[in-house]
C-alpha cells in the first residue's frame, strides 16, 4: 500500500449520504484538472493564444499516468482541448476526459466582481452570446467525435456566481445544458461554486445529470485543519438542495504557496488536504478532480509571482514534482 493510502479516513460529517458506486464518473475517485500551459504559454487573452505542443501534452499525460491519474478535466472545446484528445487517441493512452464548454459573459457583473471595473458593453455581451453558441456546438462535436474518450461534459465554469467576470443568466445557463444533453451520450453538468448550486438548485437540477461542485476552503479563510470538515459541509448542503442529483467535486485544492494565504499555504498542508479529501471521497464514492495538475504562471497578477492562482499544481510549472507526487507516494490513485 502506498503512502497516499495510509492516511486515516476522516469521520463523515453528519448528514452527508454516501453515494452508490454508480455515481462515479468512469468508475474513478481520483481525477485531476489539466490545462498544460507552461511558462510563456497562455490561452487567448485578446492577442492570440500560445498552446502547448503535442510533445509537451504527451509528456504531461505520461506524468499523470505514472501518478495513477487518468481521468482529466479540460476547460473548453477549442484547439488545445482537441490536441489533448487527439494525442490520447493517437498514442492509445488510457486517459478519459471530462470535456469543458467555456462560456463568456452574457451579463456584466461589474458591480460585484472586484476585477471588473467597468460595465461590459452590450455589443460585447451580444457577441459573447453568439460565440457561446459556437463553443457549445464545438463541444458537442468533440464529445461525439471522441466518444470513447469523453466521459462527461461540463457546460460553463463558475458562470452563476456574482463575483466572476463571465457571468451568464441562470436561464441561459439552463438552456445551454438542455441543448447539450440530448445531443450527446455522455452525462452533462456545469462547474460551479457550492453556493451557486444551492442558490439555483430549483432552476437547474433537472437540467444536469450530476452536480459538478467547486469547494475551496483556503479562499474562505479556513485553516488546513478546518478544511476537510468545511468541504464536506459544502457538499452536504448541495446534496440537501438537490437530493436526487449525484455529486462530483470538479475542483478542490490547496495552494503550495500564496501571498494571499500566508502560512496557511505550504506543500505539507497541500499534502494534508489532498490526502484527507481523497480518503473521504473514496469512502463516499465521490469523483474528485484535484485542482490542478501543474502550476500555471500565466494566471493572476503578472507582477506577483507568489500569487495563489499560480501555485495549485501537483507539479511545478517546470514539471518538477511537489511533495504530493514525490516518488514514494505514487501512484496516487491505486484501484480507483
Amino acid at each position: 500500500m502506498t503512502a497516499a493510502c495510509t492516511t486515516p479516513e476522516p469521520e463523515i460529517v453528519a448528514g452527508f449520504q454516501p453515494q452508490a458506486a454508480e455515481a462515479l464518473l468512469d468508475d474513478t475517485i481520483h481525477a485531476v484538472a489539466y490545462s498544460g500551459f507552461r511558462s510563456g504559454q497562455h490561452p487567448d487573452r485578446g492577442e492570440g493564444a500560445v498552446f502547448p505542443s503535442r510533445e509537451e501534452i504527451l509528456e504531461d499525460l505520461n506524468l499523470l499516468q505514472q501518478a495513477g491519474l487518468t481521468l482529466i478535466r479540460l476547460y473548453d472545446s477549442q484547439q488545445n482541448s482537441r490536441d489533448v484528445l487527439e494525442v490520447i487517441r493517437e498514442q492509445g493512452l488510457p486517459h478519459k476526459v471530462m470535456l469543458g464548454v467555456w462560456l463568456n459573459a452574457e451579463k456584466s457583473n461589474h458591480e460585484t466582481c472586484a476585477w471588473l471595473t467597468e460595465p461590459i458593453p452590450k455589443e460585447k455581451l451580444e457577441a459573447n452570446r453568439l460565440g457561446n453558441q459556437v463553443e457549445l456546438q464545438r463541444g458537442i462535436a468533440l464529445a461525439n467525435e471522441f466518444d470513447e474518450i469523453v466521459v462527461a461534459m461540463n457546460v460553463g465554469n463558475e458562470t452563476l456566481v456574482d463575483w466572476n467576470d463571465h457571468g451568464v443568466p441562470v436561464e441561459s445557463q439552463k438552456a445551454y445544458m438542455d441543448q447539450a444533453r440530448p445531443a450527446i451520450d455522455q452525462p452533462v453538468t456545469t462547474a460551479e461554486n457550492y453556493e451557486a448550486w444551492i442558490a439555483h438548485a430549483s432552476t437547474i437540477a433537472e437540467s444536469v445529470d450530476f452536480a459538478g461542485v467547486h469547494t475551496y476552503p483556503a479562499w474562505e479563510n479556513k485553516t488546513v485543519v478546518q478544511a476537510i470538515d468545511y468541504s464536506i459541509d459544502n457538499l452536504r448542503r448541495v446534496q440537501e438542495a438537490m437530493p436526487e442529483v449525484p455529486i462530483a467535486i470538479v475542483e478542490a485544492g490547496w495552494a503550495s504557496q500564496a501571498s494571499e494565504f500566508g502560512p496557511r499555504a505550504s506543500e505539507a498542508k497541500q499534502v494534508r488536504h489532498h490526502d484527507e479529501l481523497m480518503a473521504w471521497a473514496r469512502a463516499n464514492n465521490v469523483t474528485t478532480f484535484w485542482f490542478e495538475a501543474f502550476d500555471e504562471d500565466w494566471k493572476g497578477n503578472p507582477d506577483n509571482p507568489l500569487g495563489a492562482e499560480k501555485h495549485w499544481g501537483l507539479w511545478r510549472v517546470d514539471r518538477t514534482p511537489k511533495a504530493v507526487v514525490s516518488a514514494d507516494r505514487l501512484p496516487l490513485a491505486p484501484g480507483r
